[in-house]
């Protein structure tokens, strides 16, 4: 289980997290919704490693988390502040794993987000938002995380793709996977989600 206790994170010297308690159990996805600057990101930064809190503990099934969580995975709302621009695509979905000498099927992972083979050779000026943020999600697939941060991750994403992903999403979670779903899009927390949670004014609200 990937768990916050009693978390608070600050930003330039003001709490941004209070006494947040939050837990994203193997196998589950996990809804977080919230207006616009209640935290979100913040939370999921927390999660993945990539912020430490003020105070409290994240924990990985049960041990201490790293600076940076290697199996944690995060794809976030904006993909162009998350990549590369002198990579090519097969370069950014494939660079994480070959790191930790992986050798993923990349155009199968591509595939299943939705991206055709003769995109993987372009850099990101060369494809659109809604692709390079498919690029992201394969690129998080493609670390075969224990916990999959999606962090507003189908903004970006006509209907037919999102559908197309969150089956993807869905599946992974049913291998065992533990999954953060945050989204503004109720319909979706509510067709893909096993509980949804609301964060605002830096605490978790439950329902």
């Amino acid at each position: 289980m990937l768990a916050a206790a009693d978390v608070t994170a600050r930003y330039r010297g003001a709490d941004v997290l209070t006494g947040i308690d939050f837990t994203v159990p193997p196998g589950a996805v996990v809804g977080l919704r919230g207006e616009s600057g209640s935290g979100k990101t913040t939370l999921v930064r927390v999660l993945a490693g990539l912020l430490h809190p003020a105070s409290g503990t994240v924990t990985v099934d049960g041990a201490a988390l790293p600076k940076r969580g290697a199996d944690i995975a995060v794809v976030f709302q904006s993909p162009r502040a998350a990549t590369n621009p002198r990579f090519t695509l097969r370069r950014i979905i494939g660079e994480p794993a070959a790191i930790r000498g992986d050798r993923p099927d990349l155009e199968a992972l591509a595939a299943t987000t939705g991206l055709t083979p003769d995109l993987l050779d372009r850099r990101p000026h060369e494809v659109s938002d809604g692709q390079l943020q498919r690029a992201c999600l394969a690129r998080a697939l493609a670390q075969n995380p224990r916990y999959l941060l999606c962090d507003e991750a189908t903004a970006m994403l006509d209907a037919a793709t999102t559908a197309a992903v969150m089956h993807v999403i869905r599946s992974r979670a049913d291998t065992g996977t533990g999954v953060l779903l945050v989204s503004h899009d109720e319909d979706l927390l509510g067709a893909t989600c096993t509980r949804t949670t609301t964060l605002a004014g830096g605490s978790i609200h439950p329902g």
